[in-house]
């Protein structure tokens, strides 16, 4: 059945394979457009360089109206992600728009990385760390990174 959240999710998925974005990849996990893995790797000149992180995309018959849930599979050491890898980010939430797409939302991620909201902690330990102690906190980050890889 061909409803406009599944076309739309068609759109997504064609568009990621023509132009992928740099560090980016996703697409439907067996053949269900409505579930998608994706990974992001760390990006360069970054504590998260040489990561490989997955998520899972898990879209509704809303989509676009409404996001995906998203979650990383890997584990994450980040201010702005749970340890169930919930991601507390504000266009997977409140600021939702329909112009998002896959790439989009997986580019947001891709940038939260390095760019933390630390007064909006998921992971209290992690926020603190990179507030009061970036070198702690790094040394952290590059375990995520090196268990990533595993």
């Amino acid at each position: 059945m061909s409803t406009p959240s599944r076309k739309r999710l068609m759109w997504d998925f064609k568009r990621l394979q023509k132009d992928p974005p740099v560090g980016l990849s996703g697409a439907p996990k067996d053949n269900d457009i409505m579930l998608w893995n994706a990974l992001i790797f760390g990006p360069s000149d970054s504590p998260w360089e040489g990561g490989t992180f997955k998520l899972t995309l898990q879209f509704t018959e809303d989509y676009p109206n409404k996001p995906p849930v998203v979650r990383f599979v890997s584990r994450m050491f980040h201010p702005n992600i749970y340890d169930d890898g919930s991601i507390c980010l504000d266009i997977l939430q409140n600021q939702w728009s329909p112009i998002y797409d896959v790439s989009a939302i997986l580019t947001s991620i891709q940038s939260l990385l390095c760019d933390p909201n630390p007064s909006s902690p998921a992971n209290t330990e992690a926020a603190r760390l990179f507030s009061n102690n970036k070198q702690e906190y790094n040394r952290k980050v590059m375990e995520t990174v090196k268990q990533s890889n595993v």
